[in-house]
């Protein structure tokens, strides 16, 4: 009895060499060398660094300045994906084809509908295409040094992000109960909460708090340039070579993101 072939496996296996063949050359231009970490200087080296970071500084005035550091982390980071998510509600709305009158008539407010949703999804690209950490740049020039310069930097890019997602997660989902109140004659907002979020709610809550664990880690980066934070205590530490406040920071900052996976979790539990 011969042996059954598989008949997908010529399919995979032509996506592995595809895979191979566009992956070897991007490796070769990253000059990635993972066996060069085994060498035993390499090892000496990375030995010698982790090993200032042991025990983590417990010192009182240097835990003050760690709790003040870490609210002002999370300050940055809920206040700016709370202001993102304010620009991003609207602009998802304006951009999903769920919630679009124009696609149910009159045919003449078709193409004009198609050309304002193309130039939202525009904007949504020109908002996520620029770092949080330029915008930080930028605003602490302007504002100076603080966690005003990432909020506003966090609230920019991350709108961008928001919108973008959210638009797709009410695209993908059941739009007939949305489109049987459209043409009704309801308004895009109670399509919105009575066709979309019913079915949506638990996907869009989770992306949001994942996206506020992304801003609690990008306040930590632009804290590098200035906009306060856990990541300009980390700078300070780093740069006077203090090994046991930089491991401290690090500990912090794993849970955060330990209480921010929690809270996904709750709340998916709650909606569900």
């Amino acid at each position: 009895m011969s042996a059954r072939i598989d008949p997908a496996a010529r399919g995979r296996g032509t996506a592995v060499v595809l895979a191979v063949v566009v992956l070897w050359p991007m490796l070769v231009l990253a000059e990635f060398k993972p066996w060069r970490l085994f060498d035993a200087g390499s090892l000496d080296v990375m030995a010698g660094f982790l090993s200032g970071f042991l025990p983590p500084s417990t010192a009182p005035d240097f835990l003050a300045l760690l709790g003040r550091a870490t609210l002002e982390t999370l300050a940055m980071a809920t206040a700016g994906t709370a202001l993102a998510w304010l620009l991003a509600v609207p602009l998802a709305m304006a951009s999903t084809q769920a919630l679009s009158i124009s696609r149910i008539g009159p045919a003449r407010g078709l193409v004009l509908g198609r050309a304002a949703r193309a130039g939202v999804r525009g904007a949504l690209v020109f908002l996520r295409a620029i770092p949080e950490v330029v915008w930080a740049l930028l605003f602490v020039r302007v504002l100076g040094l603080g966690p005003a310069a990432g909020v506003l930097a966090l609230a920019i890019t991350y709108s961008g992000m928001l919108g973008k997602v959210y638009a797709e997660i009410l695209e993908s989902g059941d739009t007939r109960a949305a489109r049987a109140l459209l043409e009704a004659g309801s308004g895009r907002r109670a399509a919105l909460m009575y066709g979309l979020l019913p079915g949506a709610s638990q996907e869009l809550v989770s992306y949001t708090v994942y996206r506020w664990e992304c801003a609690v880690r990008a306040s930590v980066v632009m804290g590098f340039v200035g906009a306060g934070g856990l990541g300009q205590l980390m700078d300070q530490s780093m740069k006077m070579l203090n090994g046991g406040e930089a491991s401290m920071i690090l500990a912090t900052f794993l849970v955060l993101v330990l209480l921010a996976d929690a809270l996904s979790g709750l709340l998916r539990r709650v909606l569900a």
